[in-house]
């Protein structure tokens, strides 16, 4: 099991390491915010999308999918663009604090969704799909 730990984290480090945020970071949150990501009945990446647009968010939001620089998040706007509930499963996923899952959420989510759209828009849906359960099986 400790050498299980140890690939994923490995793995995860190195997906981390690509968003520039060094090597450190949550592999289950990760994980989690994958699987998020992929979940078809809570909209995927453009059901979060439209989510922070309703709250006033799609600004921040549409920085991270331009190709333009990604503008920051506090961790109390990440918590009101996906809402208290998804924080929440997130956390408990994670094995961490909500104000700990918003905080390490508020660094990954902008250079993780900058960097599942290249282009500069959202990829279809079911390659975007693909892609991400693919990364979900490395970690």
């Amino acid at each position: 099991m400790e050498e299980k730990m140890g690939l994923l984290d490995g793995l995860a480090g190195k997906v981390f390491e690509s968003l520039g945020l060094g090597s450190g970071g949550n592999a289950q949150l990760l994980n989690a915010v994958i699987s998020m990501l992929t979940n078809k009945q809570a909209g995927g990446l453009s059901g979060m999308v439209e989510a922070f647009q309703q709250k006033g968010l799609g600004d921040l939001m549409s920085s991270w999918i331009s190709t333009g620089k990604n503008l920051p998040i506090s961790p109390d706007q990440l918590r009101n663009g996906i809402g208290e509930e998804r924080l929440r499963s997130l956390a408990q996923h994670a094995g961490v604090s909500e104000e700990s899952a918003s905080s390490q959420l508020s660094d990954l989510l902008p250079g993780l969704i900058d960097k599942l759209t290249p282009d500069g828009k959202l990829p279809d849906s079911s390659i975007l799909e693909k892609g991400l359960e693919m990364l979900k099986g490395k970690i």
